[in-house]
C-alpha cells in the first residue's frame, strides 16, 4: 500500500502554525483540532519543522511556565523526517519505529500534501491483514 492511499481515505488537511506563534497558542490549536502534532510553516505550504505534545511536555519540564510565552520555533524539531505519496507504508513503519516518530509530513515537490500518523500506519496494517485473512479463508473454502 502507498501513502497516497492513506491520504485518499483520511484527507490531505495539514494543521500548521507559524514559527513565531507562542507555545500557548500551539496548545490551543492542539486541543481544538484534537491532534498530537502540528507542522511549523512560515507560509502554510513549506516545512520549517514539526512540534508535538511531547515537545511541549519535555520542554515544560525544563523551562517551566515561561515556556508558554516562547515561540514555537524554540521547541520545534527542525530536522523532520518526511515521505512522499508514492512511498510504501511498509517503509514508513520501519522509519517511524526506528526513529520513534509519530507523525510524518507528506511532501510532493517540497510542498506539503498531507500528514501521516502512526495511527494511520497501524490502521493500514490491520486493513491489509484483514484482507489477507479474507482471501485465505475464501481460498480454503473455495
Amino acid at each position: 500500500m502507498r501513502i497516497s492511499e492513506i491520504l485518499r481515505k483520511k484527507g490531505a488537511e495539514v494543521v500548521t502554525i507559524a514559527p513565531e506563534v507562542p507555545v500557548r497558542e500551539l496548545l490551543r490549536v492542539l486541543a481544538e483540532r484534537n491532534v498530537g502534532a502540528v507542522v511549523v510553516s512560515s507560509d502554510g505550504v513549506g516545512l520549517d519543522g514539526i512540534v508535538s505534545e511531547r515537545d511541549v511536555v519535555r520542554n515544560l519540564h525544563f523551562s517551566g511556565a515561561g515556556l508558554l510565552d516562547q515561540p514555537v520555533a524554540a521547541i520545534m524539531t527542525a530536522v523532520v523526517h518526511t515521505c512522499t505519496p508514492d512511498d510504501r507504508v511498509e517503509s514508513l513503519r520501519t522509519t517511524m519505529t526506528d526513529h520513534r516518530i509519530r507523525h510524518l509530513p507528506v511532501l510532493r515537490g517540497g510542498r506539503m500534501v498531507g500528514i501521516v500518523s502512526i495511527g494511520d500506519v497501524v490502521k493500514s496494517a490491520i486493513s491489509e491483514l484483514q484482507t489477507e485473512r479474507e482471501h485465505l479463508v475464501q481460498y480454503l473454502h473455495g
